[in-house]
């Protein structure tokens, strides 16, 4: 089995600390868990570790080299913002290489990110650019727990800017990448719900005709192209109509706060974070850098843990299948 990496997240963070606590874990589990490297700073690590009573002995690094005398825990910087970013691109690269079979990325600082330098709005659109600098691939965030799913239309964009730029090619290119995905998650024949985006999903375009003019046509293409999807539904309900009534196995949110505000309220330690269209497997945590709580040493890795073992899944999915391509 090829590895995955680890990334260390933003140091300043509880990153380090979920990271330290997950692997730990995962790899006492059992003498046949994947294999997993830490892509970050091994002495950083190393004394982290000895705070926590944790050995780094048996732990492989992809190593990178950290200004830790510049890096202030609890507080953004740009020292914390360029380690975090060249542990993602050491990362990614193995990735690109086939080096690792994917990618488990703890939390970033994007305040520190861009004092470094580096202005991506978050993880998912880094990672896109990063993995394609010429040509980055259409990518889409998928949050999964064990009681819902929902895939965003749209990520780290203004309201405003959203709704300027919504539009039916993209929305359908949602709906296939969270077909896809809900396939890769083994819902064969998933039931897709398209969230409205405005009050009662427009209510016949008295609220507004984005819903009526662009949402509903966009799923009407869909339909044609096979995908049992519906919509759009009122966003204050299609969310309990998935986890309660269980009428769909996933939900596709307009924007950000619509998607995150319902999976983040059923609780942040089982939570998955997954990007859609980058040509490798990607997990995350579905929270922050914690500054509030960092060097307290009482960080939850349940996320980074659930995001492991999802990726690890997904992993192993991919190598089963490939004797059969080669086959073919």
């Amino acid at each position: 089995m090829k590895p995955l990496i680890v990334t260390s997240g933003d140091p300043a963070g509880i990153g380090p600390e979920v990271v330290l606590k997950a692997v730990t874990s995962w790899l006492g589990s059992s003498a046949a868990a994947r294999p997993l490297l830490v892509a970050g700073d091994p002495e950083w690590f190393g004394h982290l570790g000895k705070k926590l009573k944790i050995s780094t002995e048996n732990i492989d690094f992809v190593p990178v080299k950290w200004k830790k005398e510049e890096i202030s825990i609890g507080k953004v910087g740009k020292s914390a913002g360029q380690a975090g970013f060249e542990s993602i691109r050491q990362a990614v690269s193995r990735c690109m290489f086939r080096e690792a079979a994917g990618l488990v990325t703890a939390p970033i600082q994007k305040e520190s990110l861009a004092l470094a330098g580096h202005d991506w709005p978050g993880h998912t659109e880094m990672l896109a650019e990063l993995s394609s600098p010429s040509a980055p691939p259409a990518v889409r965030m998928m949050l999964v727990n064990p009681e819902l799913k929902v895939v965003l239309n749209s990520v780290h964009v203004a309201l405003k800017d959203m709704i300027d730029s919504l539009n039916v090619r993209d929305l359908v290119q949602t709906v296939l990448l969270a077909q896809s995905a809900c396939q890769q998650l083994g819902v064969a024949a998933p039931r897709i719900a398209v969230a409205g985006l405005n009050p009662h999903a427009g209510e016949a375009g008295l609220f507004g005709r984005e819903d009526l003019d662009i949402i509903g046509p966009a799923v009407a293409q869909a339909k044609s192209l096979g995908v049992d999807v519906s919509g759009p539904w009122p966003g204050d309900t299609v969310f309990m109509r998935a986890r309660q009534a269980k009428e769909f196995d996933v939900v596709i949110a307009q924007y950000h706060d619509q998607g995150l505000i319902p999976i983040k309220y059923l609780g942040l330690d089982q939570g998955v974070n997954m990007t859609l269209g980058l040509p490798f497997i990607r997990t995350s945590v579905d929270h922050g850098t914690a500054f509030d709580i960092a060097e307290q040493l009482i960080a939850d890795p349940g996320s980074l843990l659930a995001a492991i073992a999802l990726a690890d899944r997904l992993a192993s999915q991919q190598e089963q299948a490939q004797p059969s391509l080669m086959n073919h």
